[in-house]
């Protein structure tokens, strides 16, 4: 499916295929045509494509053209999620700049040589004047380490807006994938600063309230993302207790609809369950520390909040959206699949289903992250 707009060669072009690399390369040149490119940007749901999509895009739009992708659990492009499709953005060179590069061996702490080549990156990329900058993120989001990540690349580039999701791999928790240009690596990152004539705008949504009972973490692995024990108790058997819910129905359903709230800098975030270890633990996809106080979080409502903020954006041309899966299986246990469909078309919300999401600085779940590119130029007033 390609996107009836894309004849509007400034604007990011979308388009969605199943299929193999060469089917994948074919809907590209059709949808894409003529137009130079400086980078695609792409989701898929099947890991094992990742890096061959990546390779057969980069010959064949050349080496001006960064190509840039992820594995997923699940996507979507203006429509509802879909865990069959490839979802690809191709930025046109007339409007956007883009250059990316890798920030490997994630659990090797590399800090420094991460912030030098953020640093790198950024001096070789001088601004544009009256053009916004942005940064993307992507994270293996089995690594364990998208807090250390994130906080890197907020201290390196302070003043930068950047956005990210962590790779996902359906609701498997294996293994994730990433390529550049034909590159794949393990227990990485890519960064991407983009510049871009339109004007940008930060959509963040999370919809949980904490409730009044507090939880305490008296053992926990943050290394590992492992919450051992709750209030002296084995964790599984304590969150299911406070959830009423048995413990042999524990399961992404009940996860997603009973996430659990850790605060800081004054603000409540999501650091949601993966699933149950063999030693009555809980994996978590964010760490969390022995002694953090927690509490349960509970939905007021799951989409009222997100179509306020899109309705205060005026026209888009693209938002691009990190949507985590369990926030994903809440909206579909809730029964509001229909609703969001509606929501992602009308606003142009294209991107995938992600383990994690990175804004402001942090690392957080269970939370959309979005980037609107809107269709007035940067600097034009609102």
């Amino acid at each position: 499916m390609r996107d009836d707009s894309a004849a509007m060669a400034r604007h990011p072009i979308v388009l969605t295929q199943e299929g193999d690399g060469t089917a994948i390369l074919a809907a590209c040149r059709a949808a894409f045509g003529d137009s130079d490119l400086t980078m695609i940007l792409f989701f898929s749901p099947d890991g094992g494509q990742v890096a061959d999509v990546s390779a057969l895009l980069a010959e064949a739009f050349g080496p001006q053209c960064d190509v840039m992708g992820c594995s997923s659990a699940g996507g979507f492009a203006f429509g509802g999620y879909d865990d069959k499709q490839v979802v690809l953005i191709g930025f046109p060179a007339d409007t956007f700049r883009a250059s990316a590069v890798w920030l490997p061996s994630l659990r090797q702490h590399m800090a420094r040589g991460w912030m030098r080549t953020l640093r790198d990156l950024s001096q070789g990329f001088a601004p544009t004047p009256g053009r916004a900058q942005f940064g993307l993120l992507l994270i293996d989001g089995m690594s364990g380490r998208e807090e250390l990540i994130t906080t890197t690349v907020n201290a390196t580039l302070p003043d930068l807006l950047v956005l990210g999701g962590s790779a996902g791999d359906g609701l498997r928790f294996d293994r994730t994938h990433l390529a550049l240009n034909g590159e794949s690596r393990e227990e990485s990152a890519l960064f991407c600063l983009i510049e871009t004539d339109f004007a940008v705008e930060e959509v963040v949504f999370d919809p949980f309230i904490p409730a009044s009972q507090r939880m305490f973490v008296t053992r926990a692995d943050p290394d590992d993302r492992l919450l051992q024990e709750i209030n002296a108790e084995p964790a599984v058997e304590e969150y299911a207790r406070l959830i009423g819910v048995p413990v042999a129905d524990l399961g992404p359903a009940a996860f997603a609809a009973n996430p659990i709230l850790e605060r800081s800098n004054g603000r409540h975030f999501v650091r949601a369950i993966s699933g149950v270890t063999a030693s009555g633990g809980l994996s978590l996809m964010s760490a969390v520390e022995t002694g953090a106080i927690l509490k349960l979080g509970r939905a007021d409502s799951l989409t009222r909040g997100m179509r306020e903020r899109l309705d205060e954006l005026g026209e888009v041309a693209l938002i691009l959206g990190f949507d985590c899966i369990l926030r994903r299986i809440a909206l579909e246990e809730a029964g509001q699949g229909v609703l969001i469909n509606a929501l992602y078309s009308k606003f142009r919300i294209a991107g995938f289903n992600t383990y994690g999401e990175q804004h402001c600085g942090i690392h957080v779940n269970q939370t959309f992250a979005g980037l609107a590119i809107l269709t007035r130029r940067a600097g034009d007033a609102a």
